[in-house]
C-alpha cells in the first residue's frame, strides 16, 4: 500500500467522509466495486474511489434511493450517457421531494396547533397526545 493512489477502507473513509460499515455495505449492494486485495487480504481503493463514494453520498444526502442511484451510476459509467434519462430520474425525484414538503408543512401546522393547545397548562386530557395516539 505504498502507492499513494492505493489506500485503506480507513483512508477511503476520511477521504470520503463514510463510515466503514456503510463502504462494505455499498459494496454489498454493488453501488462499489469489489476492491483489490492486499496479499494479507486488505481492501486496497484507489482516487476513482474516493470518487465514486462521494457521489454516492452525496446523492444519498439529497434523498436518492439506493435503486435511483445505482441507476445513475450505470448512466454515469456509459461512455455515451443519455441527458434525458438523468432528468428523467431527477424530475421523478424532484416531485417526490415536493410531495415531501407539502406533507412537512401539512405537519408543522397541525403540530403547532397541537403543542399551542397543550401550552395551556395541565388539562384533563392532552390534545398532542391524543391526536398522536389516534393516528
Amino acid at each position: 500500500m505504498s502507492a499513494p493512489d492505493i489506500f485503506s477502507i480507513g483512508v477511503l473513509s476520511e477521504r470520503s467522509g463514510v463510515n466503514i460499515e456503510t463502504i462494505r455495505y455499498y459494496e454489498r449492494a454493488g453501488l462499489l466495486q469489489k476492491p483489490a486485495r492486499s496479499p494479507g487480504g486488505y481492501r486496497l481503493y484507489r482516487t476513482v474511489d474516493v470518487t465514486r463514494l462521494s457521489f454516492i453520498r452525496r446523492a444519498r444526502d439529497l434523498g436518492f434511493s439506493l435503486d435511483e442511484i445505482r441507476h445513475l451510476l450505470d448512466l454515469a459509467d456509459q461512455k455515451s450517457r443519455s441527458c434525458r434519462r438523468v432528468h428523467d430520474i431527477g424530475l421523478t425525484h424532484l416531485t417526490e421531494v415536493r410531495a415531501k414538503i407539502r406533507d412537512l408543512r401539512r405537519m408543522e401546522g397541525i403540530l403547532a396547533t397541537m403543542v399551542k393547545a397543550c401550552a395551556n397548562g395541565t388539562m384533563p386530557t392532552c390534545p398532542l397526545l391524543e391526536v398522536l395516539a389516534s393516528a
